[in-house]
């Protein structure tokens, strides 16, 4: 009596079901690919405009910035000597070769990645902060980095720094994991 409801029951209809899953499989990958395709056009497009502004940036050697003075204070300002809204030429930086700051005792690759995180490239730059600076990036960074002792970390890196590397050496003999005993 119910068995006319059920469409499994029937013996020809298994393949109007097969179809109608194989229909909707083509269509949502039609569309899925449809999707990706524009986007992945659209992230394409945006990267290409990204490399030609970057492109752009290293063929320029100088940066030129336009410094307005304000309309409140021209007024109170005497004369300048410069025409207003002239390019104001700023010097290029050069860049930051780093070192390998793994010279130092203690400092291995995932540290070295933390203090350049936090702008220290050289030795130059590490021997000028302060133990209690470099302890505060390793505390931030969780506790598997907590436990480092950063004191002769400076020290080492001065030596480092002034081409003093076998005093260096000499000296990272006589430390137990970058501490004084």
């Amino acid at each position: 009596m119910y068995g006319h409801f059920n469409p499994f029951e029937q013996t020809g209809a298994w393949w109007q079901h097969l179809l109608m899953l194989v229909v909707a499989a083509v269509l949502g990958y039609i569309i899925g690919y449809i999707t990706k395709k524009s986007e992945v056009e659209n992230l394409e497009s945006k990267l290409s405009l990204l490399d030609a502004a970057v492109d752009d940036f290293y063929k320029t050697k100088e940066v030129v910035a336009v410094s307005p003075i304000p309309v409140a204070i021209e007024n109170k300002l005497p004369e300048p000597a410069v025409e207003r809204n002239a390019p104001v030429v700023v010097p290029t930086v050069a860049p930051v070769i780093p070192d390998d700051l793994k010279l130092v005792e203690g400092i291995g690759s995932k540290i070295e990645q933390l203090l350049n995180n936090e702008g220290i490239f050289t030795f130059a730059q590490l021997a000028s902060t302060s133990p209690e600076r470099i302890k505060e990036i390793l505390v931030a960074a969780g506790s598997r980095f907590q436990m480092h002792d950063p004191f002769t970390w400076p020290e080492q890196s001065a030596l480092a720094r002034d081409g003093k590397l076998e005093e260096l050496k000499t000296w990272q003999n006589e430390l137990k994991k970058g501490r004084k005993e």
